[in-house]
This record gives structure tokens, sequence and C-alpha cells, in this order.
């Protein structure tokens, strides 16, 4: 798999060091990323972090915005230049500079989190608390999604919301 899936918690070393989880390293490996690429979330108290896929990404956003503008200037500074590429180690590890650590209130423990084409390293209890909120706000998008498609299927039977 390609992908960034599930989530650990792990705690730092005496050294401030840790480890990026063994399924996370591995799809690493395979983007063929030397390091972790990782910068300060724009919209959380989080980290992104990630390899190529992440860079891809952050490339194709770029490009949305002309040359030169603004927009395009201020996408740069916010997530090329307060980034970092952290060495990992040859056990997987990784230290997170005090920069990082502060944009997230990281103290002795990290949760991974996969995203698919990137993870986020966050404070466990601040990660609990975010994914508990986006559980529900799944839980109501889903919810609506299926009174949508049952809407949808009614005006297509003829029934134009009746109820057998």
């Amino acid at each position: 798999m390609d992908r960034f899936v599930s989530h650990y918690t792990l705690r730092l070393d005496a050294k401030g060091r840790v480890s990026i989880p063994a399924p996370f390293r591995a799809v690493l490996a395979r983007d063929g990323f030397e390091g972790l690429y990782c910068y300060g979330t724009l919209d959380r108290p989080a980290l992104d972090a990630g390899g190529n896929a992440l860079l891809g990404d952050i490339e194709a956003l770029i490009a949305l915005f002309p040359p030169y503008s603004e927009e395009r200037e201020q996408f740069s500074a916010a997530l090329y230049g307060t980034s970092e590429v952290l060495k990992v180690d040859g056990e997987g590890r990784v230290i997170l500079t005090e920069a990082l650590k502060s944009h997230a209130g990281i103290g002795d423990a990290v949760a991974f989190a996969g995203l698919g084409h990137k993870f986020q390293i966050w404070e466990p209890e601040r990660f609990r608390a975010e994914l508990a909120e986006a559980t529900a706000k799944v839980r109501a998008l889903k919810k609506q999604l299926g009174s949508r498609v049952a809407a949808a299927g009614d005006r297509r039977d003829g029934r134009h919301g009746a109820r057998e």
C-alpha cells in the first residue's frame, strides 16, 4: 500500500527522538524521499509530514496561482518557508525541532495519524479531541448524504418524497 493509514502513539526518547511507525516508513521508502518533509499544519496545532507525494500536492496547489502573484508567494512562504526536511536515522527515528514541537504543542509523546498521501503528527490528547470532532462531523455528513441519496432515488422512482 502506498498510503499512510491508521494512527499510532509513541513516546519521544531521552534524546528527543521518536520512531516513525514502520508502516509509515515503508510508504516513505517506496515514495523514494530521503528523510521526512515536515511543516506546521496551517489550520491546526499539528504537523503535516510526508515525502514526494506531499511535495507533489503542494506544487499542484501553488501552481493554481499565477507566477509572482501575492497568493502564490504567500502559499510558498507558508508551505516551503516554514518546512523542514528531517533526517531519519538508521533505526527510523527523527528529532522534531523545537519550532515544530512548539507549533503542535508536543511534549513527551506524539500521535501519528495517516491521511492517505501524508500524515500528521499531533500531541496525543489534541489528536483524540480532533478525531472525536472529525468522527462526529463525518457521522452527520453520512446522514445528510443518505437523505440526499434516498430523495434522489424517490425522484427517479416518481415518488417525490412520498414514503411507502
